[in-house]
């Protein structure tokens, strides 16, 4: 319960901190500063058994990649995965993060160019699904 709570006032802090980004963002655009953003959101991306998911938003900025991850443990018992891969400096790398429950997680990176996640269940390489490109 307590989770869930302090989940929902995290989402709850960060809608709030948008809305007070985007009236100064709109103001640096306006006096000449140029920022570009690219990304998107992405999921849900189920585990093979549809036990746990996994959701979120990736985006560009000055050369990082940011990622924002929300995970959902529909079940309880066993622990939820998320494993990212991402290609940097010429290389293939890759992490996982585990919960139960709900969780929030994000990460950031310089370089890297392409990013691809899965969500399992039940154990790091349990009950697997599909991989998917989000940057």
């Amino acid at each position: 319960m307590r989770k869930t709570l302090a989940i929902a006032a995290f989402v709850g802090s960060m809608a709030v901190t948008g809305l007070a980004v985007a009236p100064a963002a709109q103001a640096a655009t306006q006096a000449g500063t140029t920022t570009t953003t690219t990304g998107s959101s992405w999921g849900k991306f189920f585990s093979s058994d549809h036990n746990a998911y996994t959701f979120g938003k990736t985006w560009s900025k000055g050369g990082k990649v940011y990622t924002k991850w929300y995970g959902v443990d529909k079940k309880g018992g066993k622990k939820g995965w998320v494993w990212f891969e991402y290609y940097q400096n010429g290389g293939w790398h890759k992490f996982n993060r585990s919960w139960d429950g709900k969780v929030a997680g994000a990460w950031k990176g310089h370089g890297i160019k392409k990013v691809y996640t899965f969500t399992c269940w039940g154990g790091k390489f349990d009950n697997c699904g599909k991989k998917y490109r989000i940057y």
